[in-house]
C-alpha cells in the first residue's frame, strides 16, 4: 500500500482506537494537494497529486483492514480535493471489504459548508479577508482563536457548530466509522480550542491527510463527552463545560 506519505500519527493512533463497538469519526485533512508557485494561500482549484490519490486510497483500504469498523457515513468540504480524497478513501475501502461490513460504494458524500471558509468560522468574509491575507494562515487562526478578529464567530460558538455537525453526523451502530473531510486552517482550529490552547506554532499544523479520531459519549450534544485521539494523545472534553466558556452578555 502507498502509505509512504502518510503521517506517522495516524497510525499510531490506531492502536489508541477504543473497541470496534465504539463508532468514530476519522476527521481529516485532505490527501496531498499540488503545491503553490511561489507564495500565496492556498486556492480551491489546486487539486490532490497522483501521490496523493494513491495515499488516500490506500489509507482508506488499511483503515478497514486494522480498524475492525466499516465506513458508514461521509461528509466533506465542497472543495473538489477535499471530496476526492473522501471518494478514493471509500474506494480504497471498498478493495478490501468483506462480509459483514459489506461495500461502501453506495455511500454519499454529503457535502458541508461547515467544513471550508467561508463557512465554519468566518462571519463576514468581506471583513475577515484582509486579515488573512495579512497575517496568512497561522496568524489568522491564532488571532481567531484568541477572538481577536471583526467578521468571525467566536472561537467557542464556531468549534461548537463543527463538532455538534460531526456528532449529528457520528456512526450509530458498532464497528461504524464515519468520515470527515476538511482543511488545516479549519481542524488546526478545533484542537487549539478544545485543547485550550491560545497559541499555535508551525509544529502545531496538521499535515495532508493528518486529522484527529473522534467519539462521544452522551445522548444530546450539549450534554455529551467528547473524546479524540490527536499525535499519540487520547483526550477529553466534556461539552456542557466547554459551551459556558462563551462569555454571555
Amino acid at each position: 500500500m502507498s502509505l509512504e506519505l502518510l503521517p506517522s500519527s495516524m497510525l499510531h493512533a490506531i492502536d489508541l482506537l477504543p473497541d470496534p463497538q465504539t463508532p468514530v469519526t476519522l476527521f481529516t485533512r485532505h490527501s496531498v494537494r499540488e503545491m503553490l508557485a511561489g507564495q500565496g494561500l492556498a486556492g480551491y482549484d489546486l487539486q490532490l497529486t497522483e501521490p496523493g490519490r494513491e495515499l488516500a486510497q490506500a489509507w482508506g483500504g488499511y483503515l478497514i483492514q486494522n480498524t475492525g469498523r466499516s465506513i458508514q457515513h461521509c461528509i466533506s468540504s465542497p472543495i473538489q480535493r477535499c471530496v476526492d480524497t473522501a471518494a478514493l478513501m471509500i474506494e480504497g475501502a471498498d478493495t478490501v471489504s468483506t462480509v459483514p461490513f459489506g461495500n461502501t460504494h453506495r455511500i454519499e458524500i454529503v457535502e458541508q459548508s461547515l467544513l471550508v471558509e467561508p463557512g465554519s468560522f468566518v462571519l463576514d468574509i468581506h471583513q475577515a479577508a484582509p486579515y488573512f491575507k495579512q497575517q496568512g494562515a497561522l496568524g489568522f487562526i491564532n488571532s481567531f482563536v484568541n477572538n481577536a478578529l471583526p467578521g468571525m464567530k467566536h472561537p467557542i460558538t464556531g468549534v461548537a457548530d463543527v463538532l455538534e455537525l460531526i456528532y449529528n453526523t457520528h456512526p450509530q451502530t458498532p464497528y461504524g466509522l464515519s468520515l470527515a473531510v476538511s482543511h488545516d486552517t479549519i481542524i488546526a482550529a478545533i484542537i487549539a480550542v478544545i485543547s485550550g490552547h491560545r497559541q499555535i506554532v508551525e509544529q502545531d499544523w496538521p499535515a495532508m491527510m493528518e486529522g484527529l479520531f473522534v467519539w462521544f459519549e452522551g445522548e444530546e450534544f450539549s450534554n455529551s463527552e467528547l473524546k479524540w485521539i490527536w499525535r499519540g494523545k487520547v483526550q477529553h472534553l466534556h461539552i456542557p463545560e466547554f459551551l459556558q466558556r462563551h462569555p454571555t452578555s
